[in-house]
């Protein structure tokens, strides 16, 4: 099959090696020239992957004229670039493609799940299908070809087989589902409760704190979701508590390394004067306080965490605010 990947970054590159064990035809499109020819002529992603050998039949381009005649298309850039994307490719395609997102997050102004932006600005006659390949997975790992389990999630029950069918083998095991509005939401606001994670690991918290961290953090990602209409059941599976686990316990993991150095300094200010990567649950935990405030959702971890990222708190008082709240049962 012809597949083509827009990103040229960590997971864009991950899922080219899985796709080309595979068999596939992979072309990766990207905006970085050396990037670009890094794959492409000397089968490495150094900026990513040091060191590491990618498989040599994985092409890179920067024309984006060189995709258009795949049948499957991946979004590997960060949630706020989809919108942008989603019309680029409903510009230059012709025929229908289905479409595989793979970011984690929300809109950063309209608050709309990521299929719901994919949808809006494809015009259904290019728009086949989307289905969203999400669940714990690093691509330090992936990449290497380390064992991986994660879900293809679509609306449309036939696409997510044939993206689970695409995606599988030996390391790489692909399970399907059809809640979208559960796993999009499990994968996005678990971004919040990672960050939380590597506060407490930067305040010298250690295991206690954290698996109650978790638990609670699970909790508030199952109340989201259901409000808004997901099976409860799925924050039990791989886009719920396992992203959730994996986020939040991992060293792979921005948002806990985000969260690690801010717990360090007991501030946010240094992590917003130096970072210069994608921390999607820096925009999550915007999006998710705000839209918990409007509908009067519980949410503590997540206001806390709005409270050390936009509001200047101190993340140690924020804890003292979270362990003195009103005692009640579980």
């Amino acid at each position: 099959m012809k597949i083509g990947i827009i990103g040229s970054g960590s997971w864009g590159t991950a899922l080219a090696q899985v796709l080309t064990d595979n068999r596939h035809d992979v072309m990766i499109w990207g905006r970085v020239l050396d990037e670009i020819v890094d794959i492409s002529r000397y089968h490495r992603n150094e900026r990513f992957f040091p060191g590491q050998i990618l498989n040599d039949s994985i092409k890179a381009t920067m024309n984006f004229d060189d995709l258009l005649d795949s049948e499957l298309l991946i979004l590997a850039v960060p949630t706020g670039a989809i919108e942008d994307v989603s019309k680029k490719i409903g510009s230059t395609f012709t025929h229908p493609v289905t479409i595989v997102n793979v970011a984690k997050g929300f809109h950063p102004t309209n608050h709309q799940r990521l299929s719901l932006v994919i949808k809006n600005n494809i015009p259904p006659t290019i728009l086949k299908a989307v289905v969203s390949l999400i669940g714990p997975s690093h691509a330090e790992e992936v990449v290497v070809r380390l064992l991986t389990v994660v879900n293809a999630v679509s609306d449309d029950e036939e696409s997510s087989k044939l993206v689970q069918n695409t995606f599988s083998n030996a390391y790489f095991r692909v399970y399907s589902s059809t809640d979208v509005i559960g796993a999009e939401i499990g994968v996005a606001v678990k971004n919040v409760i990672a960050l939380a994670s590597g506060i407490l690991s930067g305040l010298g918290y250690g295991d206690n704190a954290r698996a109650a961290l978790i638990t609670r953090g699970l909790a508030e990602i199952s109340r989201y979701g259901v409000y808004y209409g997901a099976k409860p059941e799925t924050f039990l599976g791989l886009t719920g508590v396992g992203d959730l686990i994996v986020t939040c316990t991992s060293v792979h993991s921005r948002n806990f390394q985000a969260g690690l150095l801010i717990g360090q300094f007991d501030t946010a200010k240094i992590f917003w004067e130096t970072n210069e990567k994608t921390v999607e649950g820096i925009f999550a935990a915007k999006v998710v306080y705000e839209e918990a405030i409007k509908n009067n959702i519980s949410m503590p971890i997540t206001e806390q965490v709005y409270k050390v990222l936009y509001e200047d708190a101190k993340p140690s008082d924020c804890i003292q605010i979270l362990m003195s709240r009103e005692l009640k049962a579980e």
